[in-house]
């Protein structure tokens, strides 16, 4: 069954994406309220990067709508889904925020139309070198500096703003927003980072990182297994 969870922000705000970089905080959410319901998968669309006072962050601006897949526990019936969330938004400060909303399913299909548009620019899994309008086509390391460095180069639309981020295996994982350099083959674009913000005590061999390329119409996210 579909359903969203749609933030509105106030002008200057923003809130975060499910890794949120290594100054903001991604927003929890809670469905155990809810009512035949076995389980609830959160989407979310392609995100911004920020750079700003405090820090590098991910997130979005203005309007968002999280898609909801949820999955019933007895189909033949009607669905109650319960929310509770947490999540922060950010300006010249950062407010904590606590939510509740509930919603009969199916619904009454206003927001159909908003909906599938956020849903669309939900990052779709591919994988490495596939062939598309936006592929990642290479990633390595590179050892020798403080950290090591990972290389991706990105095939994209001629002229296209391309974003890359870069998430590790789970949350505590706080892996810095690939950044833009030279060097790139021709057609593609190439993004560097460094393999830093690891938890105390984790290494970075056999670690699975999911890679996320997104434009102004298209994203796209691979996972890699570093060796």
């Amino acid at each position: 069954m579909p359903a969203g969870i749609e933030i509105r922000l106030g002008t200057g705000w923003k809130t975060y994406w499910r890794y949120a970089g290594d100054s903001g905080v991604p927003p929890r959410f809670r469905f155990d309220r809810s009512e035949n319901v076995r389980d609830v998968a959160v989407l979310f669309p392609a995100p911004h990067g920020f750079n700003d006072e405090s820090g590098e962050s991910i997130g979005y601006k203005g309007e968002v709508i999280l898609p909801l897949r949820v999955t019933p526990r007895d189909a033949a019936k009607p669905v109650l889904l319960r929310l509770d969330i947490d999540y922060a938004i950010c300006s010249n400060l950062c407010i904590p925020v606590t939510g509740k909303a509930e919603l009969q399913l199916p619904g009454d299909g206003e927001k159909d139309a908003a909906l599938a548009a956020s849903e669309a620019r939900v990052p779709k899994p591919v994988a490495l070198g596939a062939d598309g309008a936006l592929s990642i086509r290479v990633i390595r390391r590179e050892d020798g500096g403080a950290h090591p460095r990972m290389i991706v180069d990105v095939a994209a639309p001629p002229d296209a703003k391309v974003a890359l981020f870069a998430e590790g295996p789970t949350p505590d994982w706080a892996l810095p927003i690939p950044s833009p350099v030279a060097g790139a083959p021709a057609g593609q674009q190439r993004f560097t980072f460094d393999l830093d913000g690891l938890p105390p005590g984790a290494s970075a061999k056999g670690a699975t990182l999911r890679l996320t390329a997104v434009t102004e119409t298209t994203a796209i996210e691979v996972t890699t297994v570093l060796e």
